[in-house]
């Protein structure tokens, strides 16, 4: 089976979903739902209608301090609250103990469904069953549950696999004929992650294979935290043990951010290229100052979206797909310098959707 799709720029796939945008978008909802950003639908006269209030969704973020968890959050409750749903939104703080106790608390206010990023992969698991037993369905965004007998009604989240995959491709590209020692700065509690790493390292394995110079080797995977501050110390302590660094591919932008400022208090910036991974705002800009290589870009505004909308399926007794993986694309400085976003400043990190709107979903999904 394929297990990732076809190698697509940033460029492409933003006219490919504008595209799809134009075909496909009406004013009547998918299986009688809205995915809009307002509380009020027009009516045939054009006046503003109240949507029927449909319960409370309960979300429950791996971690507000990262801007990507914030994008899902908002298009989330915005795209909740044009549904008739208030989305109760919670910080885990990257602790799977506090996730648990979210999960306890929604199912003590009898909410309609609950939202995870979840904090551990496996150890979620227990706090998801009990959700199970109360018949409140769970949905996953970004991150995946891989605990035995966890029921996850959906889920919707990057294909990080074909993301990593880019990413290893990316560091070949910047490394050139040289090649070099390369640093991981990884998240292994997030099953996302260790996709990455996974797909990352399996390119450079097959380009390393029966090549006698020019090989690039992973060294060492320290835990970057997925937050600036600890991908900092992790690339810092990495500095010290391998001087002849010359690569880093860090699971998120944050990480990145925190390993170019060890690089630049160690002058070794003109040394060492570094891989990201999410294209957040901050990471386009660090990629248009040249301070990140290159990105594999997810799109966590359609992941809020279509969590909300699979919710609405789910109750409604309508069919949808259970998961859905968003290819990402790779992201460098020619894409920076003629990036809309990057030509403002952003005032709200959510674009609100009109209702009946249909997310750019399908024309991204993966294969297998």
């Amino acid at each position: 089976m394929q297990r990732f799709g076809p190698t697509l720029s940033y460029s492409a796939l933003i006219l490919l979903s504008a595209v799809f945008l134009s075909g496909c978008s009406n004013g009547s909802g998918d299986g009688g739902s809205t995915t809009g950003g307002s509380s009020e639908t027009p009516s045939a006269e054009g006046r503003a209608e109240p949507v029927e209030a449909r319960g409370t969704i309960g979300f429950s973020a791996l971690t507000l301090k990262n801007p990507f968890f914030k994008i899902i959050a908002d298009s989330m409750t915005e795209a909740g609250k044009a549904n008739g749903f208030e989305v109760l939104v919670n910080d885990a703080e990257r602790d799977v103990n506090e996730q648990s106790k979210h999960i306890d608390n929604y199912i003590a206010q009898g909410v309609a469904a609950i939202v995870l990023n979840p904090a551990d992969r496996i150890a979620i698991g227990p706090a998801i069953r009990k959700a199970n037993e109360a018949g409140i369905p769970v949905f996953t965004c970004d991150l995946q549950c891989a605990a035995d007998d966890a029921k996850v009604a959906g889920h919707i989240g990057t294909d990080n696999y074909q993301g990593g995959r880019l990413a290893g491709e990316a560091m070949i590209e910047a490394l050139g004929d040289a090649g070099g020692d390369v640093l991981v700065l990884h998240f292994k509690q997030a099953n996302s992650c260790v996709l990455r790493v996974q797909g990352f390292s399996e390119v450079l394995a097959e380009h390393n294979k029966d090549r006698d110079s020019g090989k690039v080797t992973v060294v060492s995977e320290l835990e970057g935290g997925g937050l600036r501050d600890e991908g900092f110390k992790a690339a810092s302590d990495a500095l010290q043990a391998h001087q002849n660094l010359r690569g880093i591919f860090a699971i998120n932008d944050p990480s990145a951010l925190g390993a170019w400022t060890a690089l630049k208090q160690a002058e070794k910036l003109d040394q060492v290229t570094i891989i990201g991974f999410d294209g957040q705002l901050e990471g386009k800009q660090a990629i248009l100052e040249g301070k990140i290589y290159a990105d594999p870009i997810q799109f966590p505004k359609k992941m809020g979206v279509v969590s909300v909308q699979n919710i609405v399926k789910y109750l409604d007794g309508d069919e949808y797909e259970e998961v859905a993986l968003i290819p990402t694309a790779i992201y460098k400085k020619a894409d920076a310098e003629k990036d809309p976003e990057l030509q403002q400043s952003p005032t709200s990190s959510t674009t609100p959707v009109t209702p009946g709107e249909v997310p750019a979903i399908d024309v991204f999904k993966s294969p297998g």
